[in-house]
């Protein structure tokens, strides 16, 4: 009813009803003098009544036909969007790769940290500068292991050795290279124990942030299947929270484990 009260009042409606074609012969009340104008100015309003009492007629049954076509058809509650056959899967493998790359980043992270024995990949953060480029020293050099207290780095270029020694100096690991030819011998002095304390904190924090990002991965995947609704099967939606979840827990063992086998490493336990 208020839609059609709003459509029968509109700017076009009013403008049909205050059409002079309709109503400027209404002036015989003021300006008839005579029978025979007064007969005229009846049969004209007559003819006037009929043609507006037909508009409205036909009005009506239009805005009536309007407001019956912007019903809500009851199919449009019950169509389904078309669920791809393989979004399981590859939203299993999307969030297997984000948890996989979270554990490539802990392990180059847990690389960086100086332990009481010499790893090869405890150099492998270290940017040196050198001819005016900054270039990670695994690009110009060579780092092995001497014994578990020593190691060795050979550049590829004898050029640049000076820039190399410099930039391990300068490093927080507390290293000081000496030179031996065309190469650096790099002694790996013990972990003193604030040292020890401080490292331990480091994998701490490490694998907190690392689960959390397993975590997150697992989340993003079971919202994609939530936000399809009674679009995927609930079956199929059940057996693929299983699956993440046992992927999950297996990333999350696997950082654990690497950080637990890192604090052995420095606390030499």
């Amino acid at each position: 009813m208020a839609i059609f009260i709003r459509r029968l009042v509109s700017t076009k409606n009013l403008l049909i009803f205050r059409n002079p074609r309709h109503f400027s012969n209404l002036s015989y009340f003021s300006s008839a003098t005579s029978c025979n104008s007064i007969a005229e100015e009846a049969s004209t309003v007559e003819y006037h009544r009929r043609d507006f009492n037909s508009l409205g007629f036909h009005f009506f049954v239009g805005n009536r036909r309007g407001f019956a076509k912007g019903k809500k058809s009851k199919d449009d509650d019950t169509k389904k969007i078309e669920v791809d056959p393989n979004f399981g899967p590859i939203t299993k493998a999307a969030a297997f790769s984000q948890m996989e790359a979270a554990i490539v980043a802990l392990s180059r992270e847990l690389s960086k940290l100086r332990t009481g024995r010499a790893s090869v990949g405890m150099l492998d953060h270290i940017i040196v500068e050198t001819s005016g480029m900054k270039m990670p020293l695994s690009r110009l050099a060579v780092v092995s292991v001497i014994d578990s207290q020593t190691l060795a780095v050979t550049p590829y270029d004898p050029n640049p050795l000076k820039e190399i020694e410099h930039a391990i100096v300068t490093s927080p690991l507390g290293l000081n290279p000496s030179l031996d030819g065309h190469r650096l011998i790099t002694p790996i002095p013990p972990l003193t124990k604030e040292h020890i304390q401080a490292m331990c904190k480091v994998v701490t924090k490490s694998a907190e942030d690392v689960k959390q990002s397993i975590r997150r991965a697992r989340q993003k995947a079971l919202d994609a299947v939530k936000k399809l609704g009674s679009n995927f099967p609930k079956d199929e939606a059940k057996k693929f929270e299983k699956e993440v979840d046992e992927m999950t827990k297996k990333f999350v063992k696997s950082a654990e484990d690497m950080c637990k086998a890192k604090e052995k490493e420095i606390t030499g336990n």
